[in-house]
């Protein structure tokens, strides 16, 4: 099967676009962390080990799953007593449509993606691939007004589907968070 253009994960505008991801070691606090996402308005932080190797991630849920929930101090909290570790990640080279599948069918919002040396390049969230889904849906959405049954189906209606299905969209991906 041929590869379109912009199906690895490289290809994607975001990858070169996307800010750095923030690191930080699983010895350091939570409160160190919380300071810099907040800061950056970011959602999550990679934990690398010494060699700059992914080996946990720490998000908004599991601070407040793991830290509030449990009164833990972030002052005093360490990043791996509430990290997720062993994240799954994809390479740069992987294919965007895998891993928007994946990550809807495992329910998992952010994707750490790294290059062949298992160092950090950028996080990729769903958002991200939302952009990837519409050029396939209207595609999708011309192929099925062409089909026999569709015929008199007027561009408004088709307009006025892929309005709602960007709003079901939005919500499903609200009802995740």
């Amino acid at each position: 099967m041929e590869m379109r253009k912009g199906g690895y994960l490289f290809d994607r505008p975001e990858f070169k676009t996307k800010p750095k991801s923030i690191t930080s070691l699983a010895k350091d606090k939570v409160s160190k962390a919380i300071e810099v996402m907040a800061e950056k308005n970011y959602g999550s932080v990679v934990i690398v080990d010494s060699k700059d190797k992914v080996i946990g991630i720490v998000t908004e849920r599991d601070i407040v799953k793991k830290l509030v929930k449990n009164n833990m101090s972030p002052k005093t909290t360490k990043l791996e007593d509430i990290m997720t570790p062993n994240p799954r990640v994809a390479n740069e080279n992987d294919d965007v449509l895998d891993w928007l599948r994946i990550m809807s069918n495992d329910r998992f919002r952010r994707l750490p993606v790294v290059d062949a040396e298992g160092k950090i390049k950028v996080i990729f969230t769903q958002g991200d691939f939302v952009s990837y889904t519409w050029p396939d849906l209207i595609y999708q959405a011309s192929q099925l007004a062409k089909a026999s049954f569709m015929k008199g189906f007027s561009l408004n209606t088709l307009l006025i589907m892929m309005f709602v299905y960007g709003i079901a969209l939005i919500a499903a991906m609200k009802a995740i968070l």
